[in-house]
Formats: C-alpha cells, structure tokens, sequence
C-alpha cells in the first residue's frame, strides 16, 4: 500500500496558494484492507474512505469508463493493479494531474509543474470531454487564479467549446451548476468565470438566463469557423461592470445580486428558483433588481415614496437587510442619496401600537394612525 497527496493540494502547495483540504490516493490497496485500518467508507459502491483520525479523504486509486451521460455516467475500475499514473490519468487538468509522497517527492507524469510554470490550464487527456462538470471546475480555476496570470489553454478551450455544442452540459443538475457558480463568486476574479463560460458558448446551456447579456459576442464565437480564442480585453459592457463591482466587495451574495441587477431583461425569480439559490441570495438579488435606481435617490423622495419603499422592502421587520443593501447601491451608483435611510428607520421602528392603543386607536383606525405617523416621520427634513 503506498499513499500519495493528490489534486489541489500538491498543485497550491508548489504555487505557495493557501489551501485547507488534503485529497489522498492509495495504490496497491483493497477495500477491505482499508476498512481493517479503521477507514470509513463512503457510500457502499464508491472507493473513497475516511480517515479514523483526520476524517481526510483516501480514495483507491481508480480507472474509469464513459458508461452515460452527464457528471455521473461513468463506470470505475478500483482495485490493486491500477496505478499511480493510470489514476492522475483521469484528472481534469494537468496542474491537477500530480501527487506528492510522504518524502515530499513529486510524480507528474503528465507536466503539470510546467504549466504551472507557464501558467496554463490544460486539460490532462482527451477523456476531458467526457464530464460535462470539468468546463465549469475549469472556468472557475480561471477565476481563483487569473490574478497569478493563468490563461486556459487553446485546445482547452476547444474542448469546451465542443462539449457546449453537444448535449452533455444538459445533463448538469441546476443544483450542481449553482454550486460552482457560488463557489465562483468566492474567487477573487468571479468575472473570469462567466467569460470562459461566454468563451466556450456554455452559457448558453448552463446560465441561459444571461444570455441576452453576452448576444453580440456569442454571436461572433457560434458564427466563427474555428473555436473561439482566448480571452482578450475586450469585455461585452456586463462582464466589464462585474469585474468592477468584484473589485469592491469580497462577498459572494452581494456580487450575485449586484450582477443580476444590471443583466438585460433578466426574470431575476425565475433564475433563482431554476438554480434553487439560497433564499438569502434570492431575496438581496429581487430586492436590489427592482428597488436599487428608486433607493439610491431616497433623500430625495417624497413621504409616501420613501415609507413604500421601506415597506416594499419590509425593513421595518428585518433591518438586518439594510447593511447589504446600503453596500450593494454604493458599489452600483457613484453617487447615492441616502443619508436619512437609517435614522428613518430607527424612528419608526419606535413607534409602538401599544401606546396607540391606549390613546384609543383601534382597528382599522390604529393602522391608519400607524401609517400617518410613519409618514410623519418621513416628511421631517434631513438631520444636519
């Protein structure tokens, strides 16, 4: 049994890039052997255990075989004759493709110290084309990396091109899809996500909501005679906004709503229930679409403009939704108008219907008395 540190965290280590999971490989070993150490299995069918102590992941080293369509289609061959180099074979990308033993030597039998050196990604083998999965784990590397320098490969970007143009990204699960979407926007350079997916026309099946957004250029790349090429600086007007708006927030709701904000004629509701959002990604994104021109000119309002506004946005029962909202409309206007939003707001969040009531309001009476006292608050001028 001999047992190798595989995957993201050889290839980050030899980038000196923070990691925190370990992935392990184990060659010459059983199931059954593994499970007298004390390893607990995942699942009953699949080769990948957990370590007793460190609860990491060691998975036999294992072959597969295109059984289906989709991330899931396939079949494995997981016993003790498989080896090192046949397992880093089915890897995604080249950088991805090497292993580290307890000596810390490094096996890379498919180069993946050079383009790390050369800062490419470059998918491992032609078998690449097989996981519709690996175009999104692709551009999603373009986006944890692109501050380093790295580019996908040419002929990596083919690849992807051809996989878009089949069936294969059909079979992704909406669920799946969000899943490296979020983790995207967690990238330092989550715009680089959404143009590899525009470059390799797989927006098109993944985020067809946002096509409309990025028309003229997929345009080009379907009319094109050969695949499309790599990126260059010529950002549609969308990708050039979200790039700006990541390079002043860090945080993964507040990028997704500012984005959705301003694609074209986007059924913000519709998306998020497709891709089945966090209903805290959802609401911030609705909120924000359809309030955030009228909001950044608050100051400005009338009364009743401004208390509908507040109530549209229900702020008086959950001002823990202003913070988020404040920060998403300086980043997505220049100027903002919004100073007497929060002293407002604590001033009608004061008025109690107790002490109307005991005023005798009643009824239909006590709201009315409610509103007009809001109101009041609303039309008092600005606090210098």
């Amino acid at each position: 049994m001999q047992v190798y540190l595989v995957g993201g965290a050889v290839r980050d280590k030899l980038l000196g890039y923070p990691f925190f999971d370990k992935d392990w490989v184990v060659v010459g070993a059983t199931a059954n052997e593994m499970l007298d150490l004390n390893y607990q299995q995942v699942g009953q069918d699949f080769p990948v255990f957990i370590h007793p102590a460190t609860g990491e992941e060691y998975a036999l080293a294992r072959t597969e075989r295109k059984s289906g369509k989709g991330y899931t289609g396939f079949q494995y061959q997981a016993d003790p004759s498989v080896t090192l180099e046949e397992d880093l074979l089915r890897r995604d990308l080249t950088i991805n493709a090497m292993a580290m033993d307890e000596h810390d030597n490094i096996y890379d039998p498919y180069n993946g110290q050079r383009d790390l050196a050369a800062k490419t990604l470059r998918h491992v083998s032609p078998a690449f084309a097989e996981d519709p999965l690996r175009v999104l784990r692709v551009a999603r590397f373009a986006a944890r990396y692109h501050h380093l320098g790295f580019t996908i490969a040419e002929e990596t970007i083919a690849l992807m091109a051809a996989l878009s143009a089949g069936d294969e990204l059909e079979h992704l699960t909406a669920e799946r899809v969000w899943k490296e979407f979020e983790r995207a926007l967690t990238e330092p350079s989550p715009w680089i996500f959404l143009q590899s997916l525009v470059q390799c026309n797989a927006i098109i099946k993944v985020l067809p909501e946002l096509t409309d957004s990025f028309a003229a250029e997929l345009t080009d790349n379907l009319a094109a005679e050969s695949p499309p090429a790599q990126a260059n600086d010529q950002h549609q007007p969308l990708l050039a906004a979200f790039e700006q708006i990541c390079q002043k927030t860090d945080s993964a709701i507040i990028r997704f709503a500012c984005l959705l904000s301003l694609a074209n004629q986007l059924d913000i509701n519709a998306l998020c229930d497709r891709l089945r959002t966090p209903n805290a990604y959802k609401d911030l994104a609705l909120q924000l679409g359809q309030h955030h021109h009228e909001l950044s000119k608050f100051d400005h309002l009338s009364a009743e403009k401004k208390l509908a506004i507040i109530l549209k946005l229900d702020l008086i029962r959950r001002p823990q939704r202003l913070p988020q909202l404040l920060e998403s409309l300086n980043i997505l206007h220049a100027q903002t108008s919004i100073s007497q939003l929060d002293a407002i707001l604590e001033e009608i969040t004061q008025i109690q219907p107790k002490q109307l009531m005991a005023e005798g309001f009643k009824g239909s009476a006590l709201g009315e008395a409610i509103n007009q006292r809001r109101l009041a608050i609303c039309q008092q001028p600005a606090r210098s």
